[in-house]
């Protein structure tokens, strides 16, 4: 290879790599910034491809969808001075690329930091405005979203980024407030479920007492209109007898008698000592029969 042609390579070759380090591309799910000698000279390049001068430009890309940040666990304390463990995270994503770039260098950890300090304060502050009811169900909703617009109005203007929200995944009492809480409720529920024991037994007691009063009205009503019923059937029972004896005295007094001699004389091994002449046997003795 003569110089002429190694020279042609060389110039080739240099011509690639200063291409190379002229074009960039900024995909739809990046934000980019373009810095001239250090300086901001482009402050929201827009997707696609894009040409730069080497060495005296660069590019510094973002990620452009929306972040997580997961909040670690932390000790906020209530207006009664009760303290919660809240665990929570924030959703985020730059706006701002040249402010984001100023504040944190382009660095999302630092934008991390930043944003975990001003949640942090933003939770200590809300919380410390309520009671524990109101921090875990009573106004948890409007505390998320007073703390979401604050820390976006905030963050928009200190790094460049919006707050898209900001939830609590989980809010814990320490251990040592936990077990005083649980056994107080424990308590309360003891307490209570007395109470329902001794309601129930008051109300059983009336119930049952009705119960037997009502047993006992029923069966007077029942016992006297069964002897109503029973002295009704013995007046007309008498009624009908007086008025069969009275039609013929002598063949009912005749027929009680048979009836009597059956059940006397009906088993063989009963003993009877009567006088001969007494009435018993009178129709026995009569020649008429």
């Amino acid at each position: 290879m003569n110089l002429r042609n190694l020279i042609l390579v060389v110039i080739t070759l240099v011509a690639l790599l200063l291409l190379g380090q002229s074009l960039y591309i900024v995909e739809q799910t990046e934000r980019a910034v373009l810095l001239r000698f250090g300086a901001v000279a482009n402050a929201d390049v827009p997707p696609g491809l894009h040409f730069k001068l080497p060495i005296a430009e660069e590019v510094k890309k973002f990620d452009a969808r929306v972040l997580t940040l997961d909040s670690r666990p932390e000790t906020y304390y209530t207006l009664e001075k009760k303290p919660l463990i809240v665990d929570s995270f924030a959703k985020w994503r730059i706006v701002d690329v040249p402010n984001y770039y100023t504040a944190s260098s382009g660095d999302e950890n630092r934008a991390n930091r930043v944003l975990q300090e001003r949640v942090n304060e933003g939770l200590r502050n809300a919380i410390s405005r309520r009671d524990m009811h109101e921090v875990i169900s009573g106004e948890r909703d409007q505390l998320m979203q007073e703390l979401t617009a604050d820390l976006n109005r905030v963050m928009k203007e200190a790094v460049g980024i919006e707050v898209i929200d900001v939830r609590v995944k989980r809010i814990d009492l320490p251990t040592e407030v936990s077990t005083s809480v649980y056994d107080r409720m424990n308590s309360e529920r003891e307490i209570e479920a007395r109470q329902y024991r001794a309601q129930g037994q008051e109300l059983a007691l009336g119930i049952r007492a009705d119960a037997e009063r009502q047993t006992v009205v029923i069966e007077a009503e029942a016992y006297r209109e069964a002897e109503q019923i029973r002295g009704d059937g013995d007046a007309r029972s008498a009624a009908i007898y007086a008025d069969a004896f009275n039609k013929d005295p002598e063949f009912y007094e005749f027929t009680r008698s048979l009836n009597a001699y059956a059940k006397v004389f009906g088993d063989k091994s009963d003993m009877l000592v009567l006088d001969p002449n007494s009435e018993f046997f009178k129709y026995l003795k009569s020649d008429e029969g």
